[in-house]
């Protein structure tokens, strides 16, 4: 029931009412106490009179009574407009925290150690000085893996730096060196680099807890902890909005499987930082959101951890993470859907790669420079493939040196073949010497001969 007065709504009036009776009971008391002690002075007044001879002992006079009435009076008036000492205790109880508000503390203050700040370097030259600076062209987050100094991290956050500076959560710095990457995962392992002094303080390092992905459940609560817009160490909350979701990678774009969708906030500065579970664990890497403006909304994606375990394993032991391939280069899939088939459209094989010895056929012109289509791969293991995201789905299943079974089409027959996989990413050629090249100014020139900087050539 709601009460409008003078164009405003005041709600719920039980309470103003029950005011206003206490206090014309206050006043109606009030009235009563006046009343009665003038009527005292009175009948005090009139004996006085009829007994003139008998003196009293303690006398009253009228005007002492009626301040004493207006004395009670004011009392009472302002015990009924005092307020209660109900909303003291209340807000005394405000202040206890809960026991999910003590569990969430408690979950920040354990893994906030683990949580470091990433800060992307690039070297440009002073316009004026042209000596080299240092200056930073992004920033992320990032946790401790281990106690032997590995970072973990978005490879997008690292991506063509010169330099990576890390600061710990007692706020010490170091520089980092990247061990390794998988750009299709969007995943970096950094190592912590000594300071000037030759150590790196190990014990201030501590691991996060690493959990399981495989049994989310939509509606559990998640946390995640960053640096968004360079805010150190900030908390977010939210569920687990989706599992199974499936984006591509913002390097590569091959697809990333088993992705975590969450409504926790996360914002640029959050990517490479941890995602928890209730138990504090490591679930997931957030890597990314879908946004119009670049903010959160709502919509955030977090690498599965049992996915990064793997990566970020293989990256810490050979430095490079060695995945399954046919040696191929194949067309978009919208050339393929502009013939009306399905597919992966080969147009190169790798030489002495598996495609090319099994006899997989590239697309290519004749000699009157006609385009010859070249094989169009529908199946691998006697799995449909429709596109090249169904292709990095198998694949992502195998191991280098898997043999495997190949269907491709070719016109309009269907051939078989079989080929063993290569390794997709095999170590780089090692860098040659750098060679000096001495820069001899013509004859005339004061200025004496200079070295050019050493800078490498391929041989």
């Amino acid at each position: 029931m709601t009460t409008t007065t003078s164009g405003k709504n005041f709600g719920n009036t039980a309470a103003p009412r029950r005011c206003q009776a206490h206090q014309r009971a206050t006043r109606s008391r009030a009235h009563r106490a006046i009343n009665s002690n003038t009527n005292e002075s009175h009948a005090t007044t009139t004996h006085q009179t009829t007994s003139q001879d008998t003196p009293s002992s303690s006398p009253s006079s009228p005007a002492k009574n009626v301040a004493k009435a207006l004395a009670s009076a004011m009392a009472a008036a302002v015990l009924a407009v005092a307020p209660p000492a109900f909303p003291l205790i209340a807000t005394q109880q405000a202040h206890a925290l809960t026991s999910e508000e003590s569990q969430t503390i408690s979950l920040f203050e354990r893994n906030r150690p683990s949580v470091v700040f990433i800060e992307n370097l690039a070297t440009r030259k002073d316009a004026f000085t042209m000596d080299p600076v240092q200056l930073p062209q992004g920033a992320g987050s990032g946790f401790t893996w281990d106690d032997k100094g590995h970072i973990v991290t978005n490879f997008h956050v690292v991506r063509g730096a010169s330099d990576v500076r890390v600061t710990l959560a007692n706020q010490e710095v170091y520089e980092a060196k990247l061990c390794g990457y998988d750009e299709d995962k969007d995943i970096a392992v950094l190592e912590l680099k000594p300071r000037e002094d030759g150590k790196v303080a190990l014990d201030n390092l501590v691991p996060v807890d690493v959990g399981s992905s495989t049994s989310l459940s939509v509606g559990q609560n998640v946390y995640a902890i960053g640096n968004p817009f360079g805010l150190d160490h900030t908390l977010t909350r939210g569920v687990v909005s989706g599992v199974g979701r499936e984006i591509q990678s913002g390097n590569t774009g091959r697809p990333i499987q088993g992705v975590i969708q969450t409504d926790a906030a996360i914002n640029p500065g959050n990517s490479g930082g941890p995602l928890l579970n209730s138990q504090g664990e490591l679930i997931g890497i957030n890597t990314a959101i879908y946004s119009p403006s670049g903010a959160s909304a709502g919509v955030s994606f977090a690498i599965p951890v049992d996915a990064a375990k793997g990566v970020i394993d293989q990256i810490i032991q050979y430095g490079r993470v060695t995945r399954p391939i046919l040696g191929i280069s194949f067309a978009p899939e919208t050339s393929v859907e502009a013939l009306g088939m399905k597919g992966v459209l080969v147009l190169d094989t790798t030489d002495g790669g598996p495609a090319k010895e099994a006899g997989v056929r590239p697309t290519r012109r004749d000699e009157y420079g006609r385009l010859i289509l070249g094989d169009i791969i529908v199946e691998l293991n006697h799995k449909r493939i429709n596109g090249a995201g169904d292709l990095y789905r198998n694949l992502d299943g195998l191991a280098v040196g898997d043999q495997v079974d190949l269907s491709v089409l070719r016109g309009d027959e269907k051939v078989e073949m079989s080929l063993h996989l290569m390794e997709g990413n095999p170590p780089p050629p090692p860098m040659p010497e750098p060679l000096t090249i001495q820069l001899v100014l013509p004859e005339g020139f004061d200025q004496q001969p200079q070295m050019a900087p050493a800078i490498p050539l391929d041989p």
